[in-house]
């Protein structure tokens, strides 16, 4: 099995080839034009992403977060969302991997199998890093105007989180 494994990337690579070959594509210009217009969406992801990440390390930084944190904290709580995982629904729609961060340190703090590391685990995998999709969707597409895409992405993900919290309750509760 780990045969198959090492060697199912060089398989699918020959076969590619061989289907080009056989369909009469030269390879190698094909290649090239696909890295040009890889290159040009990189260039155009670029500038969203330089300027997201400083802002979300900022946020955190300031200490707004935690003040923010702070002010839900009460309301999430009478509504059955854990109270550790505020920060969690914070960071989540700005940074995948400050999301994972936050959500690494909530389950150690608070054990893998228990009903907070539970619910930030089903947080993790039922929302969606709204802001950062948004910048590079939209950036490489060329997209200047969201319109509704950011209030019903937001929405998603508040959805995302009240049935994360519902449903590890529900079945581990």
């Amino acid at each position: 099995m780990k045969l198959l494994g090492d060697l199912s990337i060089p398989l699918i690579i020959a076969f590619v080839m061989t289907y080009a070959l056989i369909q009469g594509t030269d390879v190698f210009p094909a290649m090239i034009s696909g890295a040009k217009d890889g290159l040009k969406t990189v260039f155009g992801i670029i500038p969203a992403l330089i300027t997201l990440l400083p802002c979300i390390y900022m946020l955190r930084a300031s200490g707004a977060l935690d003040a923010l944190c702070g002010l839900l904290r009460p309301l999430l709580s009478s509504l059955g969302i854990p109270s550790e995982t505020v920060p969690l629904m914070l960071i989540r729609p700005l940074s995948g991997s400050g999301a994972l961060a936050v959500g690494s340190d909530i389950i150690r703090n608070s054990g893998a199998d228990s009903l907070v590391g539970r619910c930030a685990a089903v947080m993790l995998g039922s929302t969606e890093t709204t802001f950062y999709v948004i910048a590079v969707y939209f950036g490489a597409a060329g997209i200047k105007k969201s319109r509704h895409a950011v209030p019903a992405a937001l929405i998603a993900d508040l959805t995302g989180f009240l049935a994360a919290a519902f449903f590890v309750r529900l079945f581990w509760g």
